[in-house]
């Protein structure tokens, strides 16, 4: 699977990360990733379950076979390992599997999408590598999300802005951390919910929507407006299919987000 397009293959539980891009938690880690083509990776924590190594499978974590999704995700590893003319573009979504339940472990019911003027977003099947955000993470995008993207950042550049992704896909899981450890902090839902979409209705999910920033310019504040690389987003990220979807005022109950924009096909 080396030398192809890095894709992010996606399942409710379990992603399927290309090599190369996991950082090492220990030798032992630094050991097996460099050599994986594939690697599993549990969603709901970053725990790397097994690796695929040239000479076959390599168990990372106890009774990984006994975890849930992972016959969805061996599924998908095999199709890899058969089909060599996979399609990103036609790849599809997952199913909104248990997100009400975990909305309701929030205190949430099916109202507050209605009352918030927010869709339900699924995650994409398979996500396009569009290079590193600001902290040198791995950016995950939908595969015309990411084309724009990079050619936004290009032609940015050209004019002497620099525009960094801050953040890029989120899942489902990733979402409910947030608001976990939000609420273990003592923040009420309300507060959450007035600057964090619940989850399963975040542009997030969608592999569409950026957190964009620049240096120098801390990230995911209102200054962002102020700078070179804002006014050039509002002169120029249209012709790439992007608009801020947070302005002043919006009727989601969101705070302003001048950082954060979503790609439109």
């Amino acid at each position: 699977m080396r030398g192809q397009p890095k894709i992010l293959h996606n399942t409710s539980d379990i992603e399927l990360w290309p090599g190369g891009l996991l950082h090492a938690r220990s030798n032992a880690d630094a050991r097996v990733l460099a050599r994986a083509l594939t690697v599993l990776r549990r969603k709901s924590d970053g725990r790397y379950l097994a690796a695929v190594l040239p000479e076959g499978m390599l168990a990372l974590s106890p009774r990984w076979t006994h975890e849930p999704g992972v016959d969805a995700a061996l599924d998908v590893l095999e199709g890899l390992r058969t089909d060599r003319g996979f399609d990103i573009d036609a790849a599809g979504e997952l199913p909104l599997a248990h997100l009400h339940e975990r909305l309701h472990g929030l205190g949430l019911d099916e109202d507050y999408g209605e009352q918030a003027g927010l869709a339900l977003v699924a995650e994409p099947a398979a996500l396009a590598y569009a290079g590193f955000d600001r902290y040198r993470r791995p950016l995950w995008l939908g595969a015309a999300a990411a084309r724009a993207w990079r050619a936004m950042q290009r032609s940015a550049a050209a004019s002497g802005i620099v525009l960094e992704a801050i953040s890029g896909y989120r899942s489902h899981e990733y979402q409910l951390g947030i608001f976990e450890r939000k609420l273990a902090r003592g923040l009420t839902l309300a507060q959450i919910l007035s600057v964090n979409a619940a989850p399963g209705y975040s542009e997030h999910h969608s592999g569409r929507a950026l957190d964009i920033g620049t240096p120098g310019e801390p990230p995911a504040e209102e200054s962002f407006e102020r700078t070179a690389a804002f006014a050039w987003l509002t002169a120029h990220a249209a012709a790439f299919g992007f608009s801020m979807s947070y302005p002043r005022d919006n009727p989601h109950g969101i705070v302003y987000e001048p950082w954060h924009w979503c790609h439109t096909p």
